[in-house]
């Protein structure tokens, strides 16, 4: 997911190659990273235990970092900290959770498809409450998501889909959304590495409270699992997942998509993380033999187009 970006450097600091080259790492990181999230849901472990070891994990590694590289931005002024719970809470956790609970029941390139709606939900949150001017293609991507979206869902025969899913989908774009508005509002007073450790902080406090790390399913971490599909010969303990998916999967993309914004605009950065719902789409059905029926491969094909649409615009 596409962060809040760090104060802009001069342009002769810029490497525009390098920006396109990290942010596509990024995309294709997090895409690889649904299926290996699914694979780890299909072991055992809810969706509510993986998005509090990515958020803790996470947490851990930022910190380390900052603590390594740079200590005093984690400095924190005391009314910060509402804004900061906010902003991890309501957006990083949930956004999170969501997101498991939509793989669990839905191909993942349609789960991503679906959240990445989030933009068009802030376009019509400047427009209605901010009251700001929206362009005209705005509106015409938001016609053609629903569209596609309609598509995807097959309005004619609902059950094809789960419902449980595309709502949670929904209820991720929402987060996402929510997640995209408070970022750009911190990102003039706070880097954007320093927000997400102090994010990933609150949303790790909130995971312990809700579900204590004493009752955690400890004994599952060390279970081998089937990697399913097409690799489903093969074994990998569940830890071994999970070590991927906080750092292959969370940290380092997230490294390199704050890298990129040193480089290139924030726009472009956006456009070039629309990546994830495609290679994700491909990796699921080249490991998990994922596969979608033509209506809403069309449906698919729609969303993102209307998604690219409205990255057109401001």
């Amino acid at each position: 997911m596409t962060e809040a970006p760090l104060p802009v450097e001069p342009a002769r600091h810029r490497r525009p190659r390098a920006g396109y080259a990290m942010a596509a790492t990024a995309a294709t990181l997090w895409a690889v990273n649904g299926t290996v999230s699914k694979v780890i849901l299909a072991s055992g472990v809810s969706s509510l235990r993986l998005s509090q070891v990515r958020t803790t994990g996470a947490l851990a590694g930022l910190v380390l970092v900052l603590l390594v590289t740079a200590p005093e931005r984690l400095r924190v002024r005391r009314r910060e900290l509402p804004f900061l719970a906010l902003f991890g809470i309501g957006g990083l956790a949930f956004v999170q959770w969501f997101y498991f609970l939509a793989i669990h029941r839905l191909a993942i390139g349609i789960a991503l498809l679906i959240q990445y709606l989030a933009p068009l939900l802030v376009a019509l949150w400047a427009r209605y409450v901010f009251h700001e001017h929206v362009r005209r293609r705005i509106w015409l991507a938001l016609a053609l998501a629903l569209g596609g979206l309609a598509l995807i869902v097959n309005v004619a025969n609902s059950g094809t889909i789960s419902t449980a899913g595309v709502l949670f989908s929904l209820l991720a774009a929402l987060t996402y959304a929510l997640y995209i508005l408070l970022a750009e509002h911190a990102v003039g007073s706070r880097d954007a590495v320093s927000l997400l450790a102090w994010g990933f902080a609150f949303a790790a406090l909130f995971w312990a409270i809700i579900a204590p790390w004493w009752s955690f399913p400890w004994h599952r971490v060390g279970v081998d699992v089937s990697l399913l599909g097409r690799l489903g010969g093969h074994h990998l303990p569940v830890w071994s997942l999970m070590s991927f998916m906080v750092v292959v999967g969370t940290i380092v993309p997230f490294f390199l998509l704050v890298s990129a914004l040193r480089h290139l605009p924030a726009t472009r950065v956006g456009i070039i993380a629309m990546l994830e719902p495609v290679i994700a789409t491909i990796v699921a059905w080249a490991w998990l033999e994922e596969s979608l029926g033509a209506a809403q491969l069309a449906g698919a094909a729609v969303v993102l187009g209307a998604i690219l649409l409205a990255q057109t615009a401001r």
